[in-house]
């Protein structure tokens, strides 16, 4: 891919401005929208690229967005925009297919490793099975126990209701996810989400 495009959705125009400006200065070409209804009645047409996408708009929200490109069969990578404590939707977003959530306010380094994360999608989407199959490989190293507390988080639990659900104390819950991400080595909850999803795609498959 020659041009890497970005569509930026986001009711707020500061947003619009820090992130469009964090991504010209780093080679991107970026076209704003300030909703996602303007975004969807553009998108069929538009060359593809990755989207990042604000998860709470007026109007049609990401969520929405995300579904309805699902339906056009706009299959753009999307990277989700969150606010603190929107972590249950991320998850949402991530189980409908986005590639990553990042959290506002973000600094450079953690947009432009999930932009990286879409880019490859979208330029390696025939290795899809291949990573599924490496992933479900990868989860086998877990213990049934950190496999419980890593589907608790794929359903966007928070640690108090998986340690509830599971009659264990929050503090073991969160020893079981630090030993969940150390044996999966990721450095991230998405990380390790991506992995859960794509060893679903491969039992599914």
């Amino acid at each position: 891919m020659t041009e890497k495009i970005v569509y930026l959705v986001d009711d707020e125009d500061a947003i619009r401005r820090s992130a469009g400006f964090m991504l010209r200065t780093s080679g991107h070409k970026v076209e704003t929208f300030e909703s996602g209804d303007a975004f969807l009645k553009a998108a069929s047409g538009l060359p593809a690229g990755c989207v990042l996408l604000d998860i709470r708009m007026p109007g049609t929200d990401g969520m929405e967005v995300q579904a309805q490109l699902n339906a056009q069969g706009v299959s753009m990578p999307v990277v989700i925009m969150t606010g603190h404590g929107d972590i249950n939707l991320a998850v949402r977003a991530m189980k409908a297919g986005a590639v990553d959530f990042i959290e506002k306010p973000f600094e450079k380094a953690v947009l432009m490793s999930a932009l990286e994360q879409a880019w490859q999608r979208l330029e390696q989407s025939d290795r899809r099975l291949l990573r599924a199959e490496e992933a479900a490989t990868r989860l086998k190293v877990l213990t049934p126990r950190e496999r419980d507390v890593l589907d608790g988080l794929v359903e966007g639990l928070p640690n108090k209701t998986i340690a509830y659900d599971l009659g264990i104390s929050p503090r073991t819950v969160e020893i079981h996810r630090a030993n969940v991400m150390a044996k999966l080595e990721v450095k991230s909850l998405s990380e390790a989400l991506r992995i859960a999803f794509a060893a679903a795609d491969a039992a599914a498959g």
